[in-house]
């Protein structure tokens, strides 16, 4: 049981629920029972809704597309000065090989391979300054 206090028009009116179902309720005003029918309306939203439109995608954007299937191409990540070169055209490495030392953000960095094969190409030298995406070492 529910126990409220209403003022209607200056008059204090204390008002018991003492039972709720559905839509009927029973309840008790100053010690008078009543049965009443309670009108439920829903409360409308103040927050906006957003509607985005459908995005289009080109035609075949699902396809993947790949750079020469072998070649790994090794870009610089920041710009920096080229320190030291490692590896020369020809040579062998491993995943987790050093290939190059470079400095960025006055610190050196060690450039390493991000996957095994053979080196196709190395295109700086020590003393070259690099921006970032500039091209480095190829590796097939």
């Amino acid at each position: 049981m529910k126990n409220f206090k209403f003022t209607i028009r200056g008059h204090v009116y204390e008002v018991d629920i003492l039972s709720f179902e559905d839509s009927q309720a029973m309840i008790e005003v100053n010690g008078t029972p009543y049965e009443v029918e309670v009108h439920k309306t829903k409360a409308e939203s103040k927050t906006p809704v957003l509607v985005r439109k459908e995005v289009k995608h080109p035609k075949d954007s699902h396809k993947i597309k790949k750079q020469d299937a072998g070649t790994l191409k090794v870009k610089a990540p920041l710009p920096g000065n080229i320190m030291q070169v490692i590896v020369r055209a020809g040579d062998e490495v491993k995943k987790n090989d050093k290939l190059l030392i470079y400095e960025a953000m006055k610190m050196e960095n060690n450039l390493l391979a991000e996957k095994g094969g053979k080196i196709k190409k190395v295109h700086v030298n020590p003393g070259d300054s690099v921006l970032e995406g500039d091209l480095l070492i190829e590796i097939e």
